[in-house]
């Protein structure tokens, strides 16, 4: 009986031996046809990656012209930021260049009526300019009662019987502010 075992033990252990052998053969003809799969796999994900690298190199480069572009927009916004104020300015000038021709052209006989049109040229031109500063949000500051350190500067104090303590006495020169940042503080004396 023990010999009966070890010889289905042998012929077992041989059955799977052979099997072991079969499917190393079918193994060994698989691995060449996987080997295949894995290198067009490869090639597949080689050839993907290439597209996106390329795509990333187009987008960065599309970027950087971009980049630049707007540096461009950018610096000449800054250069051309005031060219609609000097537009408005030249009207200005040409008032002053047509005052300036009326003086040369006055003598004795035409002295009071060339002077009183200088004097409503000189009001035209004052208000014209006037119009272009709001145009542009452009305001004078206020110089009216108390004094306010955030628009005002105080160059002299003086003793005024009008005047309270603190408060606005004359102006010495005007001030101004663009949108809500002042320009230039009024120049003002106040009371003691």
């Amino acid at each position: 009986m023990a010999e009966k075992e070890t010889q289905e033990e042998l012929e077992a252990m041989e059955q799977e031996t052979q099997t072991q052998e079969e499917i190393l053969d079918d193994e060994s003809l698989d691995g060449e046809s996987t080997d295949t799969s894995l290198q067009d796999e490869l090639e597949a994900y080689k050839n993907q990656a290439e597209e996106y690298k390329d795509k990333y190199l187009r987008a960065y480069a599309d970027f950087e012209n971009t980049k630049k572009r707007l540096e461009k927009d950018k610096a000449n916004a800054v250069s051309y930021a005031n060219e609609s104020f000097a537009k408005d300015l030249l009207a200005v000038m040409d008032s002053f260049d047509n005052a300036l021709s009326s003086i040369k052209e006055a003598n004795e006989t035409n002295a009071t009526e060339v002077l009183e049109k200088m004097q409503e040229g000189v009001e035209l031109t004052h208000n014209q300019l006037k119009k272009i500063m709001e145009k542009n949000h452009i305001k004078e500051i206020e110089c009216q009662g108390e004094f306010d350190p955030e628009v005002h500067q105080v160059i002299m104090q003086v003793d005024s019987d009008e005047h309270n303590s603190g408060e606005i006495v004359q102006v010495m020169q005007k001030g101004y502010t663009i949108k809500d940042r002042v320009l230039r503080p009024a120049m003002v004396s106040s009371c003691k």
